[in-house]
């Protein structure tokens, strides 16, 4: 973060700060106030998600460079590397590693709190994409690129 392109703009949307706070760091709360419980499948099963969601996470932020962000900025747009498929890979390794967690330890309160982080991200994603429809490079990459999360399918 410290090594981040500058931006050229920045939302001043506080609710949009407020979003990008409770979805990020909503996730210390699933792991620290979820229920244990139970494995619906083999350990096998959580730890190759969790391996492809760090695969992901990984390739996702490479692409991605210095135009890493909190809150919706235009820090240059990315069109390279895993931005190529989707156009929100870095959340595509959360959605996985949510998957995963819920598998490993289900529990109704589990299962809860990592929807809603899922929900908040998407939301998330959603509304940067709004904030940066201004841009008509922006524009021309969401019609390029079809698929927000999972590519063919969402």
């Amino acid at each position: 973060m410290v090594l981040r392109r500058p931006p050229v703009r920045v939302t001043p949307n506080p609710w949009y700060w407020l979003l990008a706070f409770v979805a990020t760091y909503g996730i210390l709360f699933v792991n620290a106030f979820a229920w244990n419980g139970r494995p619906l499948v083999p350990s096998i099963v959580t730890n190759g998600l969790a391996l492809l969601s760090i695969a992901i996470f990984v390739y996702a932020r490479l692409s991605l460079g210095r135009s890493i962000g909190f809150v919706p900025a235009n820090r240059g747009i990315v069109t390279r590397g895993a931005y190529r498929f989707v156009r929100h890979p870095i959340y595509s390794g959360l959605f996985v590693a949510m998957l995963a967690f819920v598998l490993r330890n289900y529990s109704p309160l589990t299962l809860l709190m990592a929807s809603t982080i899922v929900v908040l991200f998407m939301i998330k994603s959603i509304v940067e994409e709004r904030f940066l429809r201004a841009d008509a490079e922006y524009a021309a990459y969401l019609q390029r690129v079809r698929h927000r999360w999972i590519p063919g399918i969402a």
